[in-house]
């Protein structure tokens, strides 16, 4: 959770772009493979393609960014949502620990004025990458973190009623006060 506080604009960003991760990270707390695989509504959405998806996400933007060990097709894209049989959660998990290192190094270091490019996103009709600022890239992450950390919230509630302050206090090591008890399983 980033409190409030003052910082400077980068580094708000970024802790914001963290929240946002951390959310999706412990929307998996507790969970194994074929829990995390459920898809308990009627989308095709589960805790793992969301880990697998927002990896996806952090990658695209690491190859804009010149880290080119993470290019992919853009194909790739609509695979993200879903796990191959071979991606099991702790493999997915490790994936996006190993990303989001990097994805948050490329951003705590980054001049928010630099530029690099941003998409395709056909969906939007924009067919070609367009080259836009740090700064943009932030802001964009944060609401596409933030939608699906709050697609886990839903998906995690379904699947055994685990909500989202209680699961974080869980991996955070935060101790039960008035309003949120960390959660345990069963």
């Amino acid at each position: 959770m980033y409190l409030p506080q003052i910082d400077d604009e980068r580094t708000t960003l970024c802790n914001y772009l963290d929240a946002q991760l951390d959310a999706v990270r412990a929307s998996a707390h507790g969970l194994d493979d074929a829990q995390a695989r459920r898809t308990p509504l009627r989308s095709a959405l589960s805790i793992s393609g969301i880990v697998k998806h927002v990896a996806h996400c952090m990658k695209g933007s690491l190859s804009g960014a010149g880290h080119h060990e993470h290019d992919e097709p853009f194909e790739a894209f609509y695979a993200s949502f879903t796990p191959t049989a071979d991606e099991t959660l702790d493999a997915l998990l490790a994936t996006f620990d190993s990303v989001r290192e990097q994805y948050m190094t490329m951003c705590r270091e980054g001049d928010p004025e630099a530029k690099l490019p941003v998409g395709p996103m056909p969906w939007y009709g924009l067919d070609e990458a367009r080259p836009t600022k740090l700064r943009y890239l932030y802001v964009g992450h944060i609401e596409e973190f933030a939608r699906h950390a709050g697609h886990a919230d839903i998906i995690r509630e379904q699947l055994d009623g685990a909500k989202a302050a209680e699961l974080l206090a869980a991996v955070e090591g935060r101790p039960a006060n008035e309003f949120v008890s960390p959660w345990t399983k069963g």
